[in-house]
């Protein structure tokens, strides 16, 4: 009887042990990602201006894809690569802004001022350094620093990368892109530089003005062509008059080339344009050579009328400030020597006139792409 008392006693605790069996078998961990059976990306076919140099580089193991590209964009674009989910990269690149900010310096999440203003992002395939002190040798590495910089984006990549595999959008796009639906910070880096690889600028009025029946410059903008190629005394000529412009940006992406004025240890594109050296030194924070102080890469010119302000510090916010600067506010004793040069025979200043200045900067403006900063394929997907 004892026996039967004690069995009906807990015979009613049975239902629940029963459900709360049930119920820890049916909990698992969550699971990880499943990965599609691999399927390889569709070829990006990237097409070059014949105007521009052919042979540029794309790393085998990050060839463009399709899938890459596109996803590329939309990281692009993505703030929650931020600490507070409120900036981009497209936040300091606008495309309207040939992918600046018109900022004198870039300001991140926290409202604080970046030391530098913000660069464009204009055919960086032939660009072989990033920054204005060429601090990043590629765009897989270049990334990193602006989303994980305290002034910037302010949040570690690994951070970045946990809010992007708990949405539902971006698995199955790494997928496509990289055949794995598990993000990594690689492949976020990846995906980033394919889209920055396809932004090409190559349709401005002064390029229109070279084929057979294409725009035609005015008389302004000729003269100032003149100027921006010309050096004083070309030729042997002392009454020829310049610019030489063309001494530091050169060649079809307006930006120094190899062609001209090599170092031994490779392609010079370092310059002290004559602003007096301040507590940024530049090119000497990444060498630590006393010869750097001061320099800074040269940007290209391509779009220049619509990246205002400008120098590395965005001291300067005309284009007329930026002339007046190389044509009479030189600082002799850190520019180089390059810029050293004068209309004037004997001259310590550039010299040009007043109306040399109106027609150089004329010019510089016909080197604008309306149908670059206008391009869906670089525009915001969301």
């Amino acid at each position: 009887m004892l026996l039967v008392a004690t069995t009906r006693r807990y015979l009613w605790l049975l239902p629940a042990l029963l459900l709360l069996t049930a119920v820890s078998c049916d909990k698992k961990d969550p699971e990880p990602p499943v990965d599609p059976p691999v399927t390889p990306a569709t070829p990006y076919n990237l097409t070059l201006p014949t105007q521009l140099p052919q042979g540029v580089v794309i790393p085998t193991n990050n060839p463009l894809t399709v899938e890459g590209v596109d996803l590329g964009r939309k990281l692009f674009y993505e703030v929650r690569l931020s600490r507070d989910n409120t900036m981009s990269c497209g936040s300091c690149h606008q495309q309207s802004k040939a992918f600046t900010d018109g900022r004198v310096r870039a300001i991140g999440v926290d409202g604080i001022a970046h030391q530098r203003n913000t660069m464009s992002l204009v055919n960086l395939l032939w660009e072989p350094k990033l920054n204005w002190d060429g601090s990043a040798n590629s765009f897989e590495t270049q990334a990193r620093t602006p989303i994980e910089n305290p002034i910037e984006l302010h949040q570690s990549l690994a951070d970045g990368v946990r809010k992007l595999q708990q949405t539902t959008l971006y698995p199955p796009l790494f997928a496509s892109a990289f055949n794995s639906a598990t993000i990594t910070e690689e492949n976020v880096l990846k995906a980033l530089a394919q889209f920055e690889r396809t932004l090409i600028s190559s349709n401005t009025r002064y390029e229109k003005s070279l084929l057979p029946g294409g725009a035609r410059l005015t008389a302004d903008e000729r003269a100032g062509r003149v100027l921006f190629f010309n050096h004083p005394g070309e030729g042997g000529n002392i009454l020829a008059r310049g610019g030489s412009c063309d001494h530091c940006h050169n060649g079809n992406n307006f930006l120094f080339t190899s062609t001209n004025f090599t170092a031994p240890g490779g392609l010079t594109q370092y310059f002290n344009n004559g602003l007096p050296v301040s507590t940024d030194l530049g090119r000497f924070n990444v060498t630590g050579v006393a010869a750097d102080r001061g320099k800074f890469r040269v940007p290209t010119l391509r779009n220049i009328a619509l990246t205002a302000p400008y120098m590395h510090d965005g001291r300067f916010q005309t284009l007329e400030e930026v002339v007046d600067h190389y044509n009479e506010h030189i600082d002799t004793n850190s520019a180089d020597p390059i810029l050293l040069l004068s209309n004037t025979p004997g001259g310590t200043k550039l010299d040009l006139t007043a109306t040399e200045k109106r027609q150089l900067v004329a010019f510089l403006k016909t080197l604008t792409d309306s149908t670059f900063i206008q391009d869906a394929r670089f525009s915001n997907p969301f």
